[in-house]
């Protein structure tokens, strides 16, 4: 295959990994944004929202849409409840202190992880997508008349992926709607203004706090339930995403949402394309390198803003 088609290949597969990225990244600074916790185990709710997906589609049985359908809207909903249950007796139990809820995170990293492996297995299992049609794709070519299109061999995708981009937009799209214009997001906005000035106005902060971090927690398992008849569900599947996504919410500015996505359109982009092209090593190599120059000449990122 000639370098242009096989550049729009890679970067087909950059775009499927880009809209992945960026809603468990949004997700993550959601978290951040409103209740101040880096939440480590973040990764791991991705994971589980793969392994449930796996385990409704096992269950539901007939024909693969059904079990997808069911688990695209029951895998975020169990997972917002397991987060929020962990708010609730681990977090709030701390006083969401900085320091304590990172330690308290990486300890619930280790429980869903090892419970998971006890009782899922360490097999990667797949989920069948709902629809999967393959879908040859034209290329054009300039002529001394024009353009030319043709077909070359091994240029095609799948309808299923394409859709996991489509998805991604929309959902992303309605979640920033949710966020600007209901008065769910509006309360949430306050409270990530003024802690202090929500509580006095009688806003119930930790119910806020706990949907909050149940609602970052269920975007991932989304994101996971999209991906996984593309990546097989296993229990150390958590790993890479947690930390593309840290290097996304760094590079676009802790809290920023417009700017976690930029940057995970950017990070997944060539990340799809250097591993097409070298390999997923270098790409997460060169990823990390960028957060350093961030971190040295813009640490609030890209779209952050600078504390006084």
């Amino acid at each position: 295959m000639e370098f242009g088609p096989h550049f729009f290949l890679a970067s087909l597969e950059g775009a499927v990994n880009a809209a992945v990225l960026a809603l468990m990244a949004v997700g993550l600074s959601i978290v951040f944004g409103i209740m101040r916790v880096v939440n480590v185990a973040h990764g791991e709710f991705f994971m589980l929202g793969a392994v449930i997906a796996w385990w409704i589609s096992t269950l539901a049985g007939g024909h693969p849409a059904v079990g997808f359908l069911f688990a695209l809207i029951a895998a975020p909903l169990i997972v917002g409840a397991i987060a929020a249950a962990a708010d609730h007796f681990v977090l709030r139990r701390i006083n969401y202190d900085p320091e304590r809820t990172i330690v308290a995170t990486i300890g619930l990293l280790y429980v869903l992880q090892q419970t998971t492996l006890m009782t899922f297995g360490p097999e990667a299992r797949p989920v069948e997508a709902p629809f999967n049609k393959r879908l040859a794709l034209p290329w054009f070519e300039k002529t001394a008349d024009g353009f030319s299109m043709y077909w070359p061999w091994g240029l095609s995708t799948t309808s299923y992926k394409l859709a996991v981009i489509a998805a991604a937009v929309i959902i992303l799209i309605g979640l920033w709607l949710f966020m600007t214009r209901s008065r769910i997001g509006l309360i949430m906005r306050a409270t990530q203004l003024d802690r202090e000035m929500a509580l006095a106005h009688g806003i119930p902060v930790d119910k806020v706090y706990a949907l909050v971090f149940g609602l970052g927690a269920g975007i991932a398992a989304l994101a996971a339930v999209l991906i996984v008849p593309i990546q097989q569900a296993h229990y150390l599947m958590g790993h890479d995403p947690l930390l593309l996504s840290f290097i996304v919410v760094i590079i676009g500015g802790l809290g920023s949402i417009p700017g976690t996505i930029v940057a995970a359109i950017f990070i997944g982009m060539s990340d799809g394309i250097i591993s097409v092209f070298f390999s997923p090593t270098v790409a997460k190599i060169i990823a990390t390198l960028l957060v350093a120059f961030v971190l040295i000449f813009r640490p609030q990122g890209l779209f952050g803003k600078r504390s006084a």
